[in-house]
């Protein structure tokens, strides 16, 4: 993976695994204590696959953990969160499906980095 591909948040960080027209795939590794901001879009789908830690979802306020090797369905429009709340990151597997997947198709709830509405 190179630095080019790699995309660093408050939260963590992400590679661009791979970019089709309908598919695009990335690493997300999340830090201890840190979450995603609370959010939903509207072009894309997601599909989320552990493969470290523990990673704390909420889809439409229900939350719950998952292991590595599970997997998580988010359909777009869906309100959803990726946290860490272990001492160990998260790394996920993210796959998303749609027609359009650009980085400001996200509508943000909430966000502990004060960033608001739409955008990145």
């Amino acid at each position: 993976m190179t630095d080019e591909n790699r995309f660093d948040r408050p939260w963590g960080s992400f590679f661009i695994l791979d970019d089709q027209e309908h598919t695009k795939v990335k690493r997300l590794y999340v830090k201890p204590g840190q979450r995603l901001s609370y959010q939903s879009h509207v072009h894309r789908d997601e599909h989320w696959v552990v493969v470290r830690g523990v990673a704390q979802v909420t889809l439409d306020d229900v939350t719950k953990d998952y292991h590595y090797g599970e997997h998580v369905f988010i359909k777009r429009g869906t309100k959803h969160r990726l946290a860490c709340p272990g001492q160990e990151p998260v790394e996920i597997i993210e796959v998303q499906t749609g027609d359009a997947f650009p980085e400001e198709d996200i509508t943000r709830y909430e966000d502990d980095y004060n960033r608001a509405g739409r955008s990145d």
